[in-house]
């Protein structure tokens, strides 16, 4: 891999500007969830140890280059101060005079906070002279914050271009684990593709036939590729303008022999709640008045013997509507045979994106997986295939 780590910079004495993910949930000046404060401890603790001043570059809410008083970060202080364990200061801007000072001020053991990065428009524009303006905090810079390095950001980007720059642990350990699974994996590889809509991951299907040795489609994405074969799937949410674009992609897998996992059995209902009647019937065989809302026990075998021998595995999107018992079932038991495969050794597994976390928590299979992204936006491009501008940036 052509980008660095803390490992190969010498921090000692310098200003270390790093680019982290703290966009938390926050009520009433409050951190509700400290989940991805948490994680960046690791790169605060190590770049301390080695000398370093960390100063905070990051962004919260949707501010659009405006300062909204209720998008600044300093109510964050006292979570970062408690998962981080050191006094953390705050200034209220990321370039300028004031942040300059603040940034030459700050003492070794001790973290600086930068406001909002989003409050200027230049921001989101990878203003060159925005970008200069942050890079003259810092001598060395750290992304850690893989969860924006699909935006070409003055400071996700620009910043990257003007300093020595490196991954931090947590960004490092996100590159680690995509390259295991899609850059140099272990074959066979294996993908669930779950999701409502064919039209939101035409690019991320595609570029995973030429990639896994199996793809397994859940959803309602499933319920196209059902119709686009001739199959009646009722009132199921289903994508009929799709199907011909869902028969390109069975045709294009066909030939490149990546073997596609469409539901064989499905569990169908006539309403949408929890706990409503339902049958489990053959993929064909729904009635015209019902959904599917769930894939059914044979298609959860079929997956489990993929699995079985399987060394890798991506997964993004549940394979039914797992909001909402008993259609939770397929994802809950495909999730733990992927679980109890990793458990023992046998399969690297990789997850991310949208529902696909909560769904694993909520089958209790999360913690047994090889690493699960937080990224959102940006593990869904790195499955695409897509170049992202962050990760670039620390390979110049």
């Amino acid at each position: 891999m052509a980008w660095k780590t803390l490992d190969d910079m010498d921090l000692d004495g310098k200003r270390v500007l790093v680019r982290v993910d703290i966009n938390v949930p926050v009520d009433a000046g409050k951190v509700t969830d400290d989940t991805r404060i948490r994680r960046l401890a690791p790169t605060m603790a190590d770049i301390i140890a080695k000398g370093g001043r960390p100063i905070l570059l990051a962004h919260f809410g949707r501010p659009k280059g405006q300062v909204v008083a209720d998008m600044s970060l300093q109510p964050l202080v006292p979570a970062l101060e408690a998962a981080f364990g050191v006094p953390v200061s705050f200034v209220a801007d990321c370039r300028g005079p004031a942040a300059e000072t603040a940034a030459d001020a700050l003492a070794q053991g001790e973290i600086l906070l930068c406001e909002n990065t989003r409050f200027h428009a230049g921001e989101e524009k990878n203003d060159s002279a925005l970008a200069a303006e942050m890079a003259a905090l810092g001598d060395v810079y750290c992304n850690d914050a893989f969860s924006a390095a699909h935006r070409a950001h003055a400071s996700t980007a620009g910043v990257a271009d003007l300093l020595p720059a490196c991954a931090g642990r947590l960004m490092q350990a996100e590159l680690t684990a995509l390259d295991s699974a899609l850059g140099t994996p272990e074959r066979p590889v294996m993908a669930v593709v779950g999701g409502a809509k064919v039209s939101t991951k035409l690019e991320l299907l595609g570029n995973l036939i030429d990639k896994v040795d199996h793809l397994v489609i859940g959803g309602g994405m499933a319920n196209t590729f059902l119709a686009a074969q001739g199959i009646d799937v009722g009132k199921s949410l289903a994508e009929h303008d799709m199907t011909d674009t869902a028969r390109a992609i069975l045709d294009k897998a066909s030939g490149s022999g990546c073997d596609i996992i469409l539901p064989a059995d499905v569990v169908v209902a006539r309403e949408f709640k929890a706990g409503a009647d339902n049958d489990t019937l053959a993929a064909d065989a729904c009635p015209a008045d019902a959904m599917i809302l769930d894939a059914g026990p044979d298609t959860v075998e079929r997956i489990g013997a993929a699995l079985a021998g399987a060394k890798t595995l991506i997964w993004n999107g549940p394979l039914g509507a797992f909001e909402i018992a008993p259609f939770d079932t397929a994802t809950n038991a495909a999730a733990t045979k992927a679980a109890d495969a990793t458990r023992a050794g046998t399969l690297i597994s990789v997850a991310g994106g949208g529902d696909t976390v909560a769904a694993l928590n909520q089958a209790g299979a999360a913690d047994a997986f090889t690493y699960i992204s937080t990224a959102g936006g940006a593990f869904l491009e790195w499955m695409e295939g897509k170049t992202l501008p962050g990760v670039a940036a620390l390979d110049q």
